[in-house]
């Protein structure tokens, strides 16, 4: 449907073949970051090449999977579309600046399947294995060359030994924390030997990891096994680097490796997740659902509910791994699927919430066209036949935010940021048709 959307608009897309999924814009009428469609979080934009990695880990629904360095969230949300919908992504990311990019992306996505984590990956708790786990580390990203023009930061002498310092104990602690039988990708964006096939030859000299093929239909490179007068495991042939020819896009470095053990028996360390029933605020935000806004019994079976503080979470993380981390510090827990209702007040569901919603909500629903929405983000109000309460906005058939209908009408309450960004989107579709 998005493919459908963006042509209507005038956008020329074509498959990246051996990407599924993934759609080149040949040209368009503007940037696909300033469409509905993209506000509404039907896809993700980035470099093709950035779409290898999590093709090749290959997560399958219901598995526990660690995104070890997690910002902005691209192969954070690709690991979960991968996974349909079952089991539970763990992302993680020190930076607080990174963290809002990273949350941002999974609420516009509406991802309900991922657990956010502010942490150090080199001192991630150990408590809980994974069933794979990805390494996208930080790098002197030589690969992103030509999307930067050709320049690159200038970095300081010390440079080169700190960051292969941070990629091999990211990568360390990555088979620690992989179940045995169970799969890793260290990835960078860098064509650099020594950030790539030295630091994980050295770990491959006393961890126990296998190097394993890659399967996928893609244009690559074998890795290498010598460079200067160094020697790297010959197993290293296995990996692959992509060079901006090979897809037309940047440049990247991944292996995949297999932690070998005695076992390939399950995670360890989680515990089945049930709605926390320390109040009553899970069944009353429900019964709300069901009540204000119309939304199935059956739909609302499938979100578990998680509080912490005046937020109430709505995920469909079947267990979680809090419990075995309890007695760890260097950790702190961000946000777990979507945050659903705040407590200001009234406890009342977040425009994010209502988003993701979307096509369930039956009632308390005002179908506005593009001059009403934007009188409402200017600050106007509607008259409206909807009984007073919160009311769910639509545009075209698609739920875009939250309102408030009371005797002296209806207004918007969206934040000042996705107003302004939502206006600016109804500026570009005026000369439009209406879908």
């Amino acid at each position: 449907m998005a493919r459908q959307r963006l042509e209507e608009l005038g956008f020329e897309l074509s498959p990246v073949p051996g990407l599924p999924d993934f759609f080149r814009v040949e040209r368009g009428p503007y940037s696909p970051s300033k469409t509905l469609e993209h506000w509404l979080g039907w896809f993700y934009i980035q470099e093709s090449v950035m779409g290898l990695p999590a093709l090749a880990l290959d997560p399958k629904p219901g598995e526990r999977v660690l995104d070890l360095c997690a910002a902005p969230g691209g192969k954070t949300s690709h690991l979960a579309d991968l996974m349909c919908g079952g089991g539970t992504v763990v992302a993680v990311e020190p930076s607080r600046d990174r963290l809002k990019k990273l949350v941002g992306n999974l609420y516009r996505l509406g991802l309900a399947e991922v657990l956010v984590v502010a942490a150090d990956g080199r001192t991630f708790p150990r408590g809980a294995t994974f069933d794979r786990v990805m390494v996208d580390v930080p790098c002197s990203a030589q690969g992103t060359l030509r999307r930067k023009g050709g320049k690159l930061p200038t970095r300081p002498p010390e440079f080169a030994a700190y960051i292969t310092r941070v990629q091999e104990a990211l990568l360390r602690r990555a088979a620690e924390l992989v179940r045995p039988g169970g799969t890793i990708v260290y990835a960078t964006c860098t064509f650099d030997p020594e950030e790539n096939e030295a630091v994980v030859s050295r770990v491959l000299q006393d961890l126990p990891l296998e190097v394993e093929s890659i399967d996928l239909p893609l244009p690559h490179e074998p890795g290498v096994t010598e460079f200067g007068n160094q020697k790297f495991d010959p197993r290293l042939r296995r990996a692959w680097r992509v060079y901006p020819h090979h897809l037309d896009s940047g440049g990247l470095f991944m292996v995949r490796l297999k932690r070998i053990g005695e076992s390939d028996g399950p995670c360890s360390g989680w515990e089945l997740c049930e709605t926390e029933h320390s109040s009553s605020w899970p069944a009353e935000a429900a019964e709300a659902l069901r009540r204000r806004f119309g939304v199935g019994e059956d739909w609302l079976a499938g979100l578990r509910w998680w509080r912490t503080g005046k937020t109430l979470w709505a995920h469909r993380c079947r267990a979680l791994p809090l419990d075995a981390w309890s007695e760890s510090s260097g950790w702190q827990f961000v946000s777990l699927g979507l945050p659903a209702f705040r407590a200001t007040g009234l406890r009342r569901p977040t425009n994010v919430f209502l988003r993701f919603l979307g096509p369930h909500v039956k009632a308390a629903r005002a179908d506005l066209t593009r001059a009403e929405l934007a009188s409402l983000l200017s600050g106007g109000s509607l008259t409206t036949d909807l009984s007073d309460g919160d009311a769910a906005l639509a545009l075209d058939g698609w739920v875009v935010g939250r309102g408030r209908a009371t005797a002296g009408g209806l207004r918007a309450e969206l934040d000042r940021k996705s107003a302004a960004e939502l206006k600016a989107i109804l500026s570009l579709l005026s000369d439009a048709p209406a879908a």
